[in-house]
């Protein structure tokens, strides 16, 4: 670039510190297979807002000052070596890496990015900055949990979607949440049939996901109802989102009757009930390590070989609906304050003129 534009953030200046700062930042040039991203719209995620209240109790590896933030849209303005896949211009859906490797120039809530290029996919022009800002943290979550040997170790999903001889199912708790409305597509495209709990307002919107069956996840007879429609399948485990999906979830298959039951749940959040679950259930929770970020990852498979051509079909779309809270850096702490609130099928972005603004994607 001929000059080094000037670099601004929102810092987590120390443990629990509010609000977040809002100063200048160093603009870092790419390094081997990274891209530098021009932020245009940046999502909001639980996890941002749970490590400024938590301190060291959450991710006490990272070390301040600290730049938060994992969804980033926008356009790409410096490649670095090896680069290939991506030219100066083009429009980006990124996931950034900030809190997997401690790394602040990796972190999204700044003007410019750098972006493993791996963990990055062509934006098509039919999809907004602010839509697609709600997706890179969930396909990170969903991809690790669903496709990772060391969890569920599905099958990888493709374009058009893997065809199987024998019908294997999954279940996925909370599908009108962010990670859940991803992990169903996800998960339909790789061949499995899903299952999904939700409120019943939003029963329509995760069946136009790719859900088979969806249940009231407070019903009395949830527990006999997801049983009954994966009698007889393939179970290939659970994936867990919402407070006390673990204990429905464990209850299923431990009861399962069908040809094979993989008796892993992958917990990507929510608390137990407390009640007893039988010891051959592994319940294992979803970390996104440095080796999550990896250039061998399933994630960077997701983000190369699928997401290009499924987010240009239209076999894969944004999902939950973005909410726009505001515009520019200094709204973050704000949207934090909003996502904590909580909203049904959404996800607070922030988008626009900073280069980027806030959109609410906000899980349930």
């Amino acid at each position: 670039m001929a000059q080094t534009p000037e670099n601004k953030a929102a810092w987590l200046l120390a443990s629990q510190a509010t609000p977040l700062q809002i100063s200048s930042a160093p603009y870092t040039s790419p390094g081997f297979h990274q891209i530098v991203v021009k932020n245009r719209a940046l999502g909001i995620n639980s996890v941002d807002w749970a490590k400024q209240m938590l301190g060291e109790a959450l991710l006490g590896h990272i070390s301040y000052p600290f730049i938060l933030g994992e969804d980033v849209a926008g356009t790409v303005v410096e490649v670095g070596e090896g680069v290939q896949r991506f030219r100066i211009g083009d429009r980006v859906v990124a996931a950034a890496s900030a809190i997997s490797v401690n790394s602040s120039f990796e972190g999204g809530f700044q003007l410019y990015t750098v972006i493993r290029d791996w963990l990055a996919a062509p934006l098509p022009d039919n999809i907004t900055f602010e839509q697609a800002s709600v997706l890179p943290l969930a396909i990170f979550t969903a991809s690790h949990g669903l496709f990772d040997a060391g969890y569920l170790g599905l099958d990888l999903p493709t374009v058009p979607a893997r065809q199987s001889s024998d019908k294997r199912a999954i279940i996925i708790t909370g599908g009108s949440s962010a990670v859940g409305s991803t992990a169903i597509q996800l998960a339909v495209s790789a061949g499995y049939e899903v299952v999904s709990t939700a409120s019943p307002k939003n029963f329509d919107y995760v069946k136009k996901l790719g859900a088979t069956h969806v249940f009231d996840y407070k019903s009395d007879t949830v527990i006999d109802d997801i049983s009954a429609a994966v009698k007889g399948l393939h179970l290939a485990g659970g994936y867990s989102i919402g407070d006390g999906s673990i204990d429905l979830l464990a209850a299923v298959l431990e009861r399962h009757d069908g040809p094979a039951v993989n008796k892993v749940i992958a917990l990507a959040g929510g608390k137990p009930r407390g009640g007893t679950i039988d010891p051959s259930i592994q319940v294992k929770f979803i970390l996104l390590g440095p080796d999550a970020a990896a250039p061998d990852s399933v994630v960077s498979k997701v983000y190369t070989n699928y997401l290009p051509d499924a987010l240009a079909n239209r076999q894969f779309v944004p999902a939950p609906e973005a909410m726009v809270v505001g515009q520019g850096l200094e709204k973050i702490q704000e949207a934090f304050g909003i996502h904590m609130q909580g909203v049904s099928a959404k996800k607070i972005v922030k988008t626009g003129r900073l280069h980027s603004a806030l959109r609410r994607k906000v899980p349930v």
